[in-house]
Protein backbone atom coordinates (compact mmCIF):
# COMPACT_ATOMS: atom_id res chain seq x y z
CA UNK A 1 0.00 0.00 0.00
CA UNK A 2 2.49 2.65 0.78
CA UNK A 3 4.60 1.57 -2.32
CA UNK A 4 1.75 2.94 -4.57
CA UNK A 5 1.33 5.70 -2.00
CA UNK A 6 5.01 7.09 -3.00
CA UNK A 7 4.73 6.10 -6.28
CA UNK A 8 1.44 8.16 -7.32
CA UNK A 9 1.24 10.16 -4.79
CA UNK A 10 3.86 11.74 -2.87
CA UNK A 11 7.54 10.87 -4.37
CA UNK A 12 6.74 9.62 -8.16
CA UNK A 13 5.11 13.10 -9.12
CA UNK A 14 8.06 14.76 -7.63
CA UNK A 15 10.69 12.88 -9.18
CA UNK A 16 8.88 13.40 -12.23
CA UNK A 17 8.72 17.41 -11.38
CA UNK A 18 12.13 17.72 -10.93
CA UNK A 19 14.01 15.35 -13.18
CA UNK A 20 11.04 15.49 -16.12
CA UNK A 21 12.56 12.23 -17.45
CA UNK A 22 12.05 10.97 -20.63
CA UNK A 23 11.24 7.47 -21.09
CA UNK A 24 11.87 5.27 -24.00
CA UNK A 25 10.67 1.38 -25.21
CA UNK A 26 8.56 1.04 -21.72
CA UNK A 27 6.10 -0.98 -24.54
CA UNK A 28 9.07 -3.68 -24.20
CA UNK A 29 8.32 -4.52 -20.32
CA UNK A 30 5.59 -6.88 -19.84
CA UNK A 31 2.37 -6.15 -18.44
CA UNK A 32 2.20 -9.15 -16.73
CA UNK A 33 4.38 -12.65 -15.56
CA UNK A 34 7.89 -12.38 -13.90
CA UNK A 35 10.49 -10.36 -15.41
CA UNK A 36 13.87 -8.83 -14.39
CA UNK A 37 14.86 -5.66 -15.70
CA UNK A 38 18.80 -5.02 -15.14
CA UNK A 39 20.18 -1.46 -15.62
CA UNK A 40 23.44 0.38 -15.15
CA UNK A 41 23.93 2.32 -11.86
CA UNK A 42 24.66 6.13 -11.95
CA UNK A 43 23.05 7.69 -9.19
CA UNK A 44 21.04 7.27 -5.62
CA UNK A 45 18.55 8.78 -7.64
CA UNK A 46 17.98 5.61 -9.62
CA UNK A 47 16.13 3.26 -6.89
CA UNK A 48 13.19 5.62 -7.58
CA UNK A 49 13.04 6.97 -10.92
CA UNK A 50 12.73 3.59 -12.68
CA UNK A 51 10.39 2.97 -10.24
CA UNK A 52 8.29 6.20 -10.70
CA UNK A 53 7.83 5.54 -13.86
CA UNK A 54 7.03 1.85 -14.65
CA UNK A 55 3.41 0.49 -14.24
CA UNK A 56 3.76 -1.83 -12.65
CA UNK A 57 5.74 -2.20 -9.20
CA UNK A 58 9.48 -3.59 -9.20
CA UNK A 59 10.91 -4.82 -6.25
CA UNK A 60 14.87 -4.06 -5.90
CA UNK A 61 17.42 -6.26 -4.34
CA UNK A 62 18.82 -3.24 -2.33
CA UNK A 63 22.28 -3.21 -0.32
CA UNK A 64 22.04 -4.22 3.22
CA UNK A 65 23.57 -0.68 4.24
CA UNK A 66 20.54 1.32 3.18
CA UNK A 67 18.87 -0.51 5.89
CA UNK A 68 21.51 -0.49 8.65
CA UNK A 69 22.96 3.45 8.17
CA UNK A 70 23.36 5.29 11.30
CA UNK A 71 21.53 8.29 12.58
CA UNK A 72 18.18 10.30 11.97
CA UNK A 73 19.45 9.76 7.90
CA UNK A 74 20.20 6.53 8.29
CA UNK A 75 16.80 5.33 10.17
CA UNK A 76 14.52 7.71 7.30
CA UNK A 77 16.21 6.02 4.92
CA UNK A 78 16.17 2.27 6.26
CA UNK A 79 12.55 2.87 7.07
CA UNK A 80 11.64 4.04 3.29
CA UNK A 81 13.25 0.67 1.86
CA UNK A 82 11.36 -1.10 3.66
CA UNK A 83 7.90 0.24 3.07
CA UNK A 84 9.24 0.56 -0.53
CA UNK A 85 9.53 -3.37 -0.30
CA UNK A 86 12.74 -3.27 -1.06
CA UNK A 87 15.01 -6.16 -0.10
CA UNK A 88 18.08 -5.87 2.01
CA UNK A 89 21.21 -7.99 0.60
CA UNK A 90 24.24 -8.31 2.75
CA UNK A 91 27.12 -8.31 0.05
CA UNK A 92 29.91 -9.82 2.49
CA UNK A 93 30.70 -12.63 3.16
CA UNK A 94 30.67 -15.71 0.49
CA UNK A 95 27.11 -16.27 1.05
CA UNK A 96 26.40 -13.48 -0.15
CA UNK A 97 25.51 -14.08 -3.17
CA UNK A 98 23.55 -16.84 -3.21
CA UNK A 99 21.60 -15.01 -0.39
CA UNK A 100 20.82 -12.46 -3.21
CA UNK A 101 19.52 -15.10 -5.90
CA UNK A 102 17.24 -17.09 -3.19
CA UNK A 103 15.72 -13.60 -2.76
CA UNK A 104 15.86 -12.55 -6.49
CA UNK A 105 14.04 -16.27 -7.12
CA UNK A 106 11.19 -15.68 -4.49
CA UNK A 107 10.31 -12.45 -5.92
CA UNK A 108 10.18 -14.04 -9.57
CA UNK A 109 8.06 -17.15 -7.88
CA UNK A 110 5.75 -14.62 -7.30
CA UNK A 111 4.84 -13.04 -10.99
CA UNK A 112 6.57 -9.60 -10.06
CA UNK A 113 9.14 -7.45 -11.87
CA UNK A 114 12.56 -7.72 -10.36
CA UNK A 115 15.15 -4.75 -10.54
CA UNK A 116 18.87 -5.39 -10.34
CA UNK A 117 22.17 -3.65 -11.24
CA UNK A 118 24.44 -6.63 -12.88
CA UNK A 119 27.58 -4.11 -11.63
CA UNK A 120 26.78 -5.15 -8.30
CA UNK A 121 27.44 -1.10 -7.26
CA UNK A 122 27.49 2.28 -8.57
CA UNK A 123 29.97 3.57 -11.42
CA UNK A 124 31.81 6.11 -9.51
CA UNK A 125 32.86 7.26 -13.12
CA UNK A 126 30.07 7.54 -15.12
CA UNK A 127 31.48 4.05 -16.98
CA UNK A 128 29.91 1.03 -17.43
CA UNK A 129 31.75 -2.23 -15.47
CA UNK A 130 31.64 -5.59 -16.08
CA UNK A 131 28.70 -7.23 -15.33
CA UNK A 132 28.92 -10.42 -11.82
CA UNK A 133 27.11 -13.69 -13.16
CA UNK A 134 23.80 -13.40 -10.45
CA UNK A 135 21.23 -11.92 -13.31
CA UNK A 136 22.27 -14.81 -15.30
CA UNK A 137 21.94 -17.65 -12.88
CA UNK A 138 18.35 -16.12 -11.76
CA UNK A 139 17.24 -15.79 -15.19
CA UNK A 140 18.24 -18.95 -16.25
CA UNK A 141 16.24 -20.78 -12.83
CA UNK A 142 13.16 -18.69 -13.03
CA UNK A 143 13.26 -19.23 -17.03
CA UNK A 144 12.34 -15.30 -17.12
CA UNK A 145 13.28 -13.09 -19.83
CA UNK A 146 15.34 -9.92 -19.31
CA UNK A 147 14.58 -6.19 -20.40
CA UNK A 148 18.03 -4.09 -20.07
CA UNK A 149 17.08 -0.63 -19.27
CA UNK A 150 19.82 2.75 -19.57
CA UNK A 151 19.47 5.26 -17.07
CA UNK A 152 20.78 8.30 -18.86
CA UNK A 153 21.57 11.66 -17.26
CA UNK A 154 21.33 10.15 -13.80
CA UNK A 155 25.22 10.48 -13.03
CA UNK A 156 24.97 14.39 -14.19
CA UNK A 157 22.30 14.88 -12.45
CA UNK A 158 23.34 13.32 -9.44
CA UNK A 159 27.01 12.67 -8.74
CA UNK A 160 28.19 10.03 -5.77
CA UNK A 161 27.69 12.32 -2.62
CA UNK A 162 25.58 15.07 -4.32
CA UNK A 163 22.71 15.50 -2.09
CA UNK A 164 20.33 17.97 -3.90
CA UNK A 165 19.78 16.98 -7.88
CA UNK A 166 21.07 19.22 -10.40
CA UNK A 167 19.09 20.25 -13.23
CA UNK A 168 20.10 17.54 -16.12
CA UNK A 169 18.11 15.85 -18.57
CA UNK A 170 17.07 12.45 -17.76
CA UNK A 171 16.66 9.77 -20.36
CA UNK A 172 15.15 6.10 -18.70
CA UNK A 173 15.54 4.00 -21.55
CA UNK A 174 14.96 -0.02 -21.98
CA UNK A 175 15.20 -2.43 -24.71
CA UNK A 176 13.64 -5.28 -26.15
CA UNK A 177 13.31 -8.49 -23.70
CA UNK A 178 16.28 -10.80 -23.77
CA UNK A 179 15.24 -14.88 -24.00
CA UNK A 180 17.93 -17.37 -22.58
CA UNK A 181 15.61 -20.52 -22.96
CA UNK A 182 18.23 -21.76 -25.36
CA UNK A 183 20.61 -22.24 -22.02
CA UNK A 184 17.55 -23.97 -20.05
CA UNK A 185 19.05 -26.30 -17.25
CA UNK A 186 22.64 -24.84 -17.48
CA UNK A 187 22.79 -22.30 -14.47
CA UNK A 188 25.41 -24.17 -13.16
CA UNK A 189 27.86 -23.91 -16.29
CA UNK A 190 30.04 -20.98 -15.50
CA UNK A 191 31.04 -20.52 -19.49
CA UNK A 192 27.51 -19.99 -20.36
CA UNK A 193 26.81 -17.67 -16.90
CA UNK A 194 29.68 -15.65 -18.12
CA UNK A 195 28.17 -15.61 -21.87
CA UNK A 196 24.82 -14.64 -20.46
CA UNK A 197 25.71 -11.98 -18.31
CA UNK A 198 28.12 -10.69 -21.21
CA UNK A 199 25.16 -10.42 -23.25
CA UNK A 200 22.68 -8.49 -20.62
CA UNK A 201 25.91 -6.22 -20.18
CA UNK A 202 26.24 -5.04 -23.54
CA UNK A 203 22.24 -4.56 -24.34
CA UNK A 204 22.90 -2.15 -21.48
CA UNK A 205 25.97 -0.55 -23.13
CA UNK A 206 24.10 -0.50 -26.62
CA UNK A 207 20.94 1.31 -24.82
CA UNK A 208 23.14 3.84 -22.72
CA UNK A 209 26.28 4.37 -24.71
CA UNK A 210 28.70 4.69 -22.12
CA UNK A 211 32.23 3.57 -22.00
CA UNK A 212 32.42 0.29 -20.81
CA UNK A 213 35.19 -1.29 -18.62
CA UNK A 214 36.03 -5.10 -18.48
CA UNK A 215 36.48 -5.10 -14.59
CA UNK A 216 34.43 -5.57 -11.81
CA UNK A 217 33.45 -1.68 -10.42
CA UNK A 218 34.15 -2.71 -6.96
CA UNK A 219 37.64 -3.62 -7.96
CA UNK A 220 38.65 -0.38 -9.61
CA UNK A 221 37.28 1.52 -7.24
CA UNK A 222 38.91 -0.03 -4.13
CA UNK A 223 42.54 0.02 -6.90
CA UNK A 224 41.94 3.93 -7.06
CA UNK A 225 41.31 4.20 -3.48
CA UNK A 226 44.62 2.09 -2.35
CA UNK A 227 46.26 4.47 -5.08
CA UNK A 228 44.53 7.43 -3.70
CA UNK A 229 45.93 6.75 0.04
CA UNK A 230 49.14 5.63 -1.24
CA UNK A 231 49.44 9.27 -2.43
CA UNK A 232 48.39 10.84 -0.04
CA UNK A 233 50.94 9.16 2.13
CA UNK A 234 54.11 9.26 -0.12
CA UNK A 235 53.46 12.57 -1.99
CA UNK A 236 55.59 12.55 -5.16
CA UNK A 237 58.03 15.23 -4.84
CA UNK A 238 57.99 17.57 -8.06
CA UNK A 239 62.02 17.31 -9.87
CA UNK A 240 61.85 20.95 -10.55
Amino acid sequence: MFYYLLKYVLLGPLLRLVFRPRIEGLEHVPSEGAAIIAGNHLSFSDHFLMPAVLKRRITFLAKAEYFTGPGIKGRLTASFFRSAGQIPVDRSGKDAGQAAIREGLGVLSKDELLGIYPEGTRSHDGRLYKGKVGVAVMALKAGVPVIPCAMIGTFEAQPPGKLIPNVHPVVIRFGKPLDFSRYAGMENEKAILRAVTDEIMYAILSLSEQEYVDQYAAVVKAEEAAAAAKERKFPRIPLS
